[in-house]
């Protein structure tokens, strides 16, 4: 309620808010549904984890969520936009200012340092050279690399990599976080270190994450759970971790 007026509040949009979205691949002559039909919102400030069995449909969420993939029919909007009407050129533009992505398998450059793997997606920016090394070197203490910034990623370990493309996800600021099995080639204590700097970026900057995962502890990480099996949305929850 409103102290002053008596009047309830109106709740706060959620910043991702999906409804009836379908989403086929064609294989040939056949025609392969993939999502049915899945209605889901997410909060601003939300870590939530999408589940299920291969095949679930659980990656091609993701996807669409982050503008990657655009759906056959349904609503997609993020933060109050409809992301499915963009064109091509205006959801790249999109993607670079407002999503921060993080993959499997880290997808850095090889012959670049840690420090310059991070600036890539800086150098789309105006920002000065001055700025970007100070955004850079910023990001690169928060997630406990400082010392390892003139390293290029085979000097690196697994972990370490993953916390540079954590790094280079989240140098630009973005509002959206997307991280697909950000675990899945990292032994346990790597995992661990990653999750925790995950839920950091969740707890200490309000970003909003949305990570596919198949492992339980993982998922555990976040606030919410969220089930998919053969296309549609099975379950949701929240993680036994945050109590």
């Amino acid at each position: 309620m409103n102290a002053r007026d008596g009047q309830a509040e109106t709740p706060a949009a959620p910043l991702i808010r999906i409804a009836n979205l379908v989403k086929s691949y064609r294989r040939g002559g056949q025609v392969v549904p993939v999502l049915t039909g899945i209605t889901l919102d997410i909060a601003a400030g939300a870590f939530t984890a999408l589940m299920g069995p291969s095949g679930s449909g659980k990656s091609t969420l993701l996807n669409l969520i982050a503008g990657i993939d655009k759906p056959d029919s349904g609503l997609l909007q993020v933060n109050g936009l409809d992301i499915a009407a963009m064109s091509e050129s205006a959801l790249a533009h999109w993607r670079a200012a407002n999503v921060g992505f993080v993959f499997q398998f880290y997808n850095l450059m090889p012959v670049l340092t840690a420090f310059e793997n991070v600036e890539l997606p800086l150098l789309l920016t105006g920002l000065s050279r001055r700025e970007r090394r100070e955004r850079v070197e910023m990001t690169l203490a928060l997630v406990g690399l400082a010392d390892r910034m003139d390293h290029t990623p085979n000097e690196l370990s697994g972990g370490q990599q993953q916390r540079v493309a954590i790094a280079r996800a989240i140098v630009t600021d973005p509002m959206l976080i997307v991280a697909d099995e950000p675990t899945g080639d990292l032994d346990r204590q790597s995992a661990a270190d990653v999750l925790t700097l995950l839920r950091r970026l969740n707890d200490e900057l309000g970003k909003t994450i949305v990570m596919v995962t198949h492992d339980a502890h993982a998922a555990a990480q976040a606030r919410t759970i969220v089930h998919l099996d053969k296309g549609e949305l099975i379950a949701g929850g929240a993680a036994g971790a945050m109590g």
